[in-house]
């Protein structure tokens, strides 16, 4: 089921799914899988994660419960400004109440990438429930570049032809560097999966994926959730929607 959310700014967007998500993880207190989130950089989320510091969701939100994945990594140190899981640690982790060995980092500066990549699926099948075979994630959390990117799956990249795998490096032409990141069947095995898209600059590539009726030509296109797949965009971003 698709759902599409408009706002009149970012920061109503993120207000509007920081509700949402207290309210989607309590559904899960006396629930022993827990509430298991894969999280995504980039500004737009960090607005997110530190709105959820503010002491009216520090005191409402399940943080138990709650457990934390990433989409995709940069191939960096846990201590390098471009981390993602340092950028999470710095704007949420270090703030609230959670028992930081439900934090599941990627092994970005890992030597070997495909090994990281691989320990990182089997971390994932370990800890979180699966449904027909493959890890069902309670939450993705998801934006979209300039390029119709999202996670680290960029245009003309081989992890766009993934089908078995769940996570893989990936090399990125366009920053000439490596990544790690969640492939298509992980991500649409989601229970839920939101897209947060704000600003003018991506209305056109909002506008083509959701009106629908052209080729596939971005990334954000392979993302088709079985579950619930919900866009979150402000005004800008939507201006160009039938």
């Amino acid at each position: 089921m698709n759902n599409l959310h408009i706002f009149d700014d970012k920061e109503a967007a993120i207000r509007d799914l920081a509700e949402h998500w207290c309210r989607w993880s309590a559904r899960r207190d006396g629930d022993r899988r827990g509430f298991h989130v894969a999280l995504a950089g980039g500004s737009t989320p960090q607005a997110l994660y530190q709105l959820l510091t503010t002491s009216d969701y520090v005191e409402r939100m399940a943080w138990e419960k709650n457990c934390f994945f990433f989409s995709d990594e940069r191939c960096v140190a846990r201590d390098h400004a471009d981390s993602n899981y340092r950028m999470a640690r710095l704007a949420l982790f270090d703030h609230v109440p959670i028992d930081m060995s439900h934090v599941f980092p990627m092994r970005g500066d890992a030597a070997d990438l495909h090994k990281a990549a691989a320990e990182y699926e089997r971390a994932i099948r370990k800890t979180v429930p699966d449904k027909d075979g493959i890890p069902c994630f309670d939450l993705v959390l998801l934006g979209m570049g300039d390029d119709g990117h999202t996670a680290s799956l960029f245009p003309g990249t081989t992890a766009l032809a993934e089908r078995d795998r769940l996570v893989v490096p990936v090399f990125v032409p366009k920053f000439n560097a490596w990544r790690l990141t969640f492939t298509y069947p992980l991500i649409n095995q989601a229970t839920r999966v939101v897209i947060l898209v704000t600003g003018a600059a991506k209305a056109g590539i909002v506008a083509e994926v959701i009106n629908g009726g052209g080729e596939l030509r971005y990334p954000i296109q392979g993302v088709t959730s079985g579950g619930e797949l919900i866009w979150y965009l402000d005004r800008a971003a939507a201006a160009q929607l039938e």
